[in-house]
């Protein structure tokens, strides 16, 4: 309650205090004293019916007063159980879209892992990020060699390819993305089997591209929405990986080779959950 409302409220109640001792005070008399002359009882009813009237209304008006703020303090209370119970409802809520989020998370590495069956792969959570920003280019997972996992495994997330491991501990591994500006993916299309390089560049990634470069593509026939997979002719990369499909495709000055971008498959801005292939690029040739 407010410190002014308090105050008010102790002002009524003595003011009722003092209206009622003094009522007390005026019956007593009125029983000590013998008002059955009729002067007498004339000036009492003169004096005390007024003086009565204004008391009820006083009363009245006190007792309402009193009812206001037992309302006031009733809805007080009130809103503080109904705050408490939004509170609540808004944590059930934050947590409610965490747990859907990890479920989609772990549905799409369900689904990875059925694509590419033939892989033996690990599942893993990133645990940091190296560079600070916002975008997953360099990250930490929390398995490492004690899990069977070595530099050069590939690693996985949402629909496709997430990049590479280049370092690792005994139960840690750091993964350099594609979109890392020192990363390059030796890729092909799907349609027509034409190869090409995917160069990472983080000034691009937040329009949701990652450049395409080199396609030998004498003939043109690469368009726009076809599959760019990793490349048979990768030295680390194991093939038909899906990157992430072509969003711009032109042919470069020199009349030889084409240039564009691709819209990977991959949110490399909300990576929790990653599936790590324990098949190194060198076992498979």
């Amino acid at each position: 309650m407010k410190k002014n409302d308090l105050q008010e409220h102790t002002k009524s109640k003595l003011l009722l205090f003092f209206l009622s001792l003094f009522c007390c005070i005026m019956i007593i008399l009125s029983f000590a004293l013998d008002f059955s002359e009729s002067p007498l009882k004339d000036v009492a009813g003169f004096v005390l019916t007024p003086l009565q009237r204004g008391i009820n209304q006083v009363g009245g008006w006190l007792s309402g007063k009193m009812d206001y703020f037992e309302d006031n303090l009733d809805l007080v209370a009130k809103n503080e159980e109904l705050q408490a119970k939004v509170d609540e409802l808004t944590v059930e809520n934050t947590r409610l879209v965490q747990d859907q989020e990890e479920l989609n998370s772990l549905r799409d590495l369900y689904q990875l892992d059925h694509k590419y069956e033939s892989y033996d792969k690990v599942g893993a959570r990133v645990i940091s990020r190296e560079d600070g920003s916002n975008w997953y280019s360099t990250f930490t997972i929390d398995k490492g060699t004690n899990d069977g996992l070595a530099v050069d495994m590939n690693v996985m997330a949402g629909s496709g390819l997430v990049g590479i491991i280049t370092d690792v501990g005994p139960n840690w591994a750091t993964v350099r993305s594609i979109i890392d500006d020192y990363s390059n993916v030796s890729a092909e299309i799907s349609e027509t089997s034409d190869t090409c390089i995917i160069a990472g560049d983080l000034s691009l990634i937040d329009d949701g591209k990652v450049r395409l470069v080199k396609l030998n593509d004498p003939e043109s026939k690469a368009k726009a929405g076809d599959e760019v997979l990793t490349s048979q002719i990768s030295d680390k990369f194991l093939p038909g990986i899906l990157i992430g499909y072509i969003s711009e495709i032109g042919t470069d000055a020199n009349n030889l080779t084409r240039s564009g971008y691709i819209s990977p498959v991959v949110d490399f801005k909300d990576i929790k959950e990653v599936l790590v292939i324990r098949n190194l690029k060198q076992s498979k040739e």
